[in-house]
């Protein structure tokens, strides 16, 4: 296969990932009209994980003892981002805000790596920090000084997602990839599905609609989405991958718009783009190269 078209086949995938991946916040967001935060995730990753261990099953046999140790605890990381992610889902009002406060993940890897691994992060990172703070504080400032619950933890999965990449990078690096998925997706679903009986003592209302929703979330929104993400990346190179994923919040944001009939004021179109914004000078620097080999 030809560099040129394996990059196409790389971009359109991805593309096609984050518009999967924004229609699922609008299936999980409807589907939480009938079951509880921790339950929902947890059964839905269970299903996802399940979908995809089929086809991974023979990788999945071939994992060594210390490459499914550390398979798993990564999982543990995910379900610990995953978990923050849906509480944030479920106490939000505005789902494009909350995506694109979620993708501060993004800009917050290079933080994580100096933190815990001493890895000087690229000079960009420092200028877009600033912009993506200034970003954020427009949003808490739209509810008058005042962070909601919801925001917290889309800050909390933020945060969470920033680590489990860095995990992912290292702890996992030579693992095959679609095992590697569906070993994590099933740690989410084994992990949370029995902490949601444990803590959460909300009702279910499984309606066929909030079925068919769930259903949604779970095949196409999460084994489909990750599958199709983890092929995409295999084609191409991680900051080529996570300029084209950026775009999640943003189709997020026209999605619920178009949906629920979502608006932002002022302040929420200012912090957002902000935001994303800080996103696209993280990755300048990858701008610069792409616009260097194409001048040469």
């Amino acid at each position: 296969m030809s560099q040129p078209r394996s990059l196409w086949q790389a971009d359109a995938l991805l593309l096609l990932t984050t518009l999967i991946a924004a229609a699922g916040w609008l299936f999980s967001k409807e589907a939480l009209a009938g079951m509880p935060p921790i339950g929902f995730i947890g059964m839905r990753f269970l299903l996802a994980g399940a979908v995809l261990a089929m086809p991974a099953w023979p990788g999945l046999r071939q994992l060594s003892t210390p490459a499914l140790y550390r398979g798993l605890l990564v999982g543990l990381l995910f379900s610990t981002a995953i978990g923050f992610w849906v509480l944030g889902l479920a106490h939000s009002h505005h789902l494009g805000e909350s995506a694109f406060i979620n993708s501060l993940g993004i800009l917050l890897v290079p933080v994580v790596a100096l933190l815990l691994f001493g890895e000087k992060p690229p000079r960009p990172t420092w200028v877009a920090l600033p912009v993506a703070l200034a970003g954020f504080a427009l949003l808490s400032l739209n509810n008058g000084f005042r962070l909601e619950s919801g925001q917290l933890f889309m800050l909390g999965s933020a945060s969470c997602f920033a680590l489990l990449i860095n995990a992912n990078i290292r702890v996992v690096r030579h693992l095959p990839a679609l095992p590697l998925t569906a070993l994590q997706l099933l740690v989410v679903g084994i992990v949370l599905t029995p902490l949601s009986f444990a803590v959460e003592n909300a009702d279910y209302a499984l309606t066929p609609g909030i079925w068919g929703w769930f259903i949604a979330s779970a095949i196409p929104a999460t084994a489909l989405r990750f599958f199709l993400q983890v092929k995409g990346q295999s084609l191409t190179t991680p900051s080529h991958a996570s300029v084209i994923l950026m775009l999640e919040a943003v189709w997020t944001a026209l999605f619920s718009a178009l949906w629920f009939g979502e608006t932002m004021t002022a302040l929420q179109l200012g912090g957002c783009g902000l935001i994303f914004t800080a996103l696209l000078i993280s990755r300048w620097h990858w701008f610069a190269s792409a616009l260097r080999r194409r001048q040469t």
